[in-house]
């Protein structure tokens, strides 16, 4: 099985299927992502995890149409609400763009304009949507989006300038304007990134309660895996480009079968552990995407390759495979993965 899709039925509001996002450079092809696939349902939150690298923003700014057709090259294929993305006009996106699809960016400062007043830019977005609007009706559903995410006074704070806000507002406007249109799917591009602690849970704790008051659909970008486990109902792993590991939450945090997938939950703190013990993290750096390593692209990094005979790790690409009831993984271990997992397991015990 080469693919993260939903069972038969009705299909899901997003449905990304082999996609593939390259750079032109002038040191060779960027290849940011390379075969995904995956779906998401109304109602549900996909996470998506990996390292820095690994593909999560580009192939999520593909369902928004913001990579410049001039200087990229995509192909495959991305369904939103049973429209295909790829190969539309600007005009079209712009359609789509904030009224069916809409991006939480990862850092509001950089992302709001500091020459005008937050209310104008979240009424900005309004207007795009609805050309009969006046800028009163604009300004009003500022007021009314700026309250809904708990902006205090918002009939006042509509007139203040980006930089007049802490950046857990800035967030959370970021977060009014991303909704002023009531869209199907948010996109957030580690919403939490350089906040604090409490801010953060409020941020999480908003996604949720703005969820099941719109019923819309999330993919969350993170590498935060204690934000997946608060948020997701679904996991996909991400490493060099590719899909490595895919299944429920639940199913990924407890029963990885992919050795990048521990990596990333060995390198998390555990309240439970010895406070004196050191920090687990893996080995060396992220490949280069210009000359990705050959076989399983993790390969470099991983201390299990001498379980897999005949250096198979080196030569072949493994294919994204069934493991469980929906969980997928793409490793050569196959069935020794859940062994040494448990073995790893019981030596952090011991």
């Amino acid at each position: 099985m080469n693919d993260v899709t939903a069972a038969p039925g009705d299909e899901p509001f997003v449905v990304v299927e082999d996609l593939t996002v390259r750079f032109p450079t002038a040191d060779g092809l960027v290849n940011a992502v390379t075969g995904l696939s995956y779906s998401v349902e109304m109602g549900k939150t996909l996470g998506v995890v990996g390292e820095s690298g690994s593909g999560k923003s580009v192939s999520n700014m593909a369902i928004l149409g913001l990579h410049d057709p001039r200087r990229t090259q995509i192909d495959g294929s991305i369904r939103v609400g049973g429209t295909e993305i790829v190969g539309l006009s600007r005009r079209q996106l712009q359609r789509i763009r904030g009224n069916d699809v809409a991006m939480i960016f990862q850092d509001a400062l950089a992302a709001l304009h500091p020459f005008h007043r937050v209310g104008r830019q979240i009424g900005e977005s309004y207007g795009a949507h609805h050309p009969s609007a006046s800028k009163r009706d604009a300004r009003r559903r500022a007021i009314e989006m700026l309250d809904r995410v708990g902006i205090p006074q918002p009939d006042r704070r509509v007139d203040d300038y980006p930089h007049q806000f802490s950046g857990g507002m800035r967030q959370r406007a970021m977060i009014a304007m991303a909704l002023v249109n009531d869209p199907k799917v948010l996109i957030a591009d580690e919403p939490t990134t350089a906040l604090d602690v409490t801010v953060q849970a409020q941020i999480l704790d908003l996604l949720q309660d703005l969820q099941r008051d719109f019923g819309s659909a999330i993919i969350m970008i993170t590498h935060d895996l204690g934000v997946i486990a608060e948020m997701a109902d679904d996991v996909l792993v991400m490493y060099a480009g590719r899909a490595v590991e895919y299944g429920t939450c639940k199913t990924i945090l407890s029963e990885p079968r992919m050795p990048y997938t521990w990596g990333l939950l060995e390198s998390v703190p555990d309240l439970d552990s010895d406070p004196t013990a050191q920090l687990l993290s893996i080995p060396g750096l992220p490949p280069s995407m210009l000359a990705p390593p050959s076989g399983c692209p993790f390969h470099p990094r991983c201390r299990y390759t001498d379980e897999v005979a005949g250096e198979l790790c080196v030569r072949e690409l493994p294919v994204l495979d069934t493991v469980g009831d929906g969980h997928l993984s793409r490793c050569h271990l196959g069935e020794k993965a859940a062994g040494l997992a448990e073995a790893g397991r019981r030596e952090e015990l011991t």
